[in-house]
Parts: structure tokens; C-alpha cells; sequence
């Protein structure tokens, strides 16, 4: 087997035992047991899932146990219930975690994010229209269309009980810094992201910050640098969940051919925020 192929695999090999771990509550395994069932040394091991999923092993058992979290309040009878189903042993370890996890108390997110407050804006860039939105974390999404009120309805719908406030002053700094961006992503956007996602999407999109401006990747090529060479379909669903336009570079990735497929705000402005990144960084695309 390759060598690509087989740090692959041990990098599959070990997120199972992670995912394991924390199902039957048995806690994250140490890094140097890890190691020691893929066959390396400790730091080599470490370099090695880093390089292939964008996080540590510590950090891919965080998102893993956060998703795990987050499915668990929506369905279970109540938040005592979700904390034991979702592998945490004592009440105290999980609020400890739980802001961290969520953007918010436990209880506000398994209501919808009731109590929980989200500033945005709405305006106009070179794409279409705009909605920025940001919690006390930061930015929680950028959204691009051609109808604002659609963007306002698809911001409700992430948010159903959230306070969602039109943006003061203070905000409006935040948007045009975005649309900013937005026009020049190379010169990159110095703001804080609340990006809340699966273990798999996190990865994904990590994977994803790493494609300069001006450079593309296939949803094949960002598969097996994430370990998962089969996950393709995955990869592009990981893709079309992204809620932070250009933030997340989700308009990097094309097909193996290089042609453009699906985008969730639209193939035109795929192609547009591409071009735009050529022409700004015109020797760096590697698609």
C-alpha cells in the first residue's frame, strides 16, 4: 500500500478509536496509546493527525463529543439526560465545556438558542446582497443572495428562539470589514469566526483554509488530506453546510476536472469569487 494510502488509514483508524472511546464513555484515549496501536512514536503520530485533519487528536475528541452533544439536546427528554447520552460522566465536566461547545448555555440551544442574542446586518456587496451575523464569540455567518428578505428567513431558521438585533454602529464596523473581504479575501479578515460544526465538517473546513487565494483542490484531493479518501460525497455536503461565505473557502473546491459544481450561493458567484483571487494572486492558482 501506498504510504499516502497508509497514513490514511491510520489516521481513519485512529478518529474510530477516538469516536469509540467517547461512545462508551470511556474518555479520550491517551496520545501515547494512540500511538502505540498505529505503530509510531507519540510526536510523529501527533504531526501525522494534525497534517491529515486540520486538529489534534485532543481537538477532533472535542468537535466529536460537541456534535454528539448537540444531537443529544435536540432529542433527549432533557439536558441531564443529553449530558449522560452524549458520554460525559458528571454534570460539572460538562458546563465546564458546554460554552466552549455550543456559543451558548445548554438549555438555550436545545430551545432554539432562546436567550442567546445575534447581532446582524444586511447589505450589498459586488455579489448580490449580504447578511453578516455575529454572537458574543464572533462572525456565525455570512450569507450571500440576491433577495435580502431570504437571507434574513434562512438566519431565522438557524436561530428560530434567538433575540436576533438589526446592527448597531458597532456591527456595522463588523460588516465592512466583511464585504471588504468579500471584495479582496488574499488581504484575509481579521475578526473572530463562532464556527460551530460536526467533527467531519471541522475537519473539512480546516482543510479548507489551507487552500491559498488564487488555488484550488478537488473534493477528491481534500479527502485524502483529511484521511477519508472515500468520504467525497461527504467532503462536498461538508461544503454545501458551510455558513461562513468566503470565511470558510468552500468556492476553492472544484471538481478532479477542474470544472465548477455545485455551490450553495450560486455557481456565478463561484465563478466570480475565483476569477477575483486570480486576478489578485494571479501566479498561485494550482488547479
Amino acid at each position: 500500500m501506498p504510504r499516502v494510502e497508509q497514513h490514511a488509514a491510520t489516521v481513519t483508524a485512529a478518529c474510530r478509536s477516538i469516536e469509540n472511546s467517547l461512545e462508551s464513555s470511556a474518555g479520550l484515549p491517551e496520545l501515547h496509546t494512540l500511538a502505540e496501536q498505529a505503530g509510531l512514536s507519540p510526536a510523529y503520530f501527533h504531526r501525522l493527525f494534525k497534517r491529515l485533519t486540520g486538529l489534534t487528536p485532543r481537538d477532533y475528541a472535542a468537535a466529536h463529543r460537541a456534535q454528539r452533544v448537540r444531537e443529544h439536546l435536540r432529542s433527549a427528554d432533557s439536558v441531564t439526560e443529553a449530558i449522560y447520552q452524549a458520554g460525559f460522566n458528571s454534570n460539572g465536566r460538562f458546563y465546564e465545556a458546554a460554552d466552549r461547545m455550543l456559543g451558548m448555555k445548554p438549555a438555550d440551544f436545545r430551545n432554539g438558542g432562546s436567550n442567546a442574542v445575534i447581532h446582524f446586518a444586511v447589505g450589498q456587496c459586488s455579489l448580490g446582497a449580504i447578511l453578516v451575523a455575529g454572537s458574543e464569540r464572533g462572525v456565525c455567518a455570512i450569507l450571500l443572495d440576491d433577495d435580502p428578505e431570504a437571507l434574513v428567513h434562512d438566519l431565522q431558521q438557524r436561530f428560530p428562539r434567538a433575540t436576533l438585533v438589526g446592527a448597531d454602529s458597532g456591527f456595522e464596523q463588523w460588516m465592512a470589514q466583511v464585504v471588504g473581504f468579500v471584495e479582496a479575501p488574499a488581504l484575509g479578515l481579521d475578526l473572530p469566526l463562532d464556527v460551530q460544526g460536526s467533527a467531519f465538517q471541522q475537519r473539512v473546513w480546516n482543510a479548507l483554509a489551507d487552500i491559498a487565494p488564487g488555488s484550488t483542490a478537488s473534493y477528491a484531493q481534500i479527502a485524502r488530506c483529511i484521511g477519508s479518501p472515500n468520504a467525497v460525497r461527504a467532503v462536498a455536503g461538508a461544503c454545501a453546510a458551510n455558513p461562513l461565505a468566503v470565511a470558510i473557502p468552500c468556492h476553492r473546491v472544484v471538481r478532479s476536472d477542474g470544472g465548477l459544481s455545485g455551490y450553495r450561493w450560486g455557481i456565478e458567484r463561484k465563478q466570480a469569487l475565483l476569477d477575483r483571487e486570480r486576478q489578485q494572486a494571479p501566479d498561485q492558482n494550482l488547479a
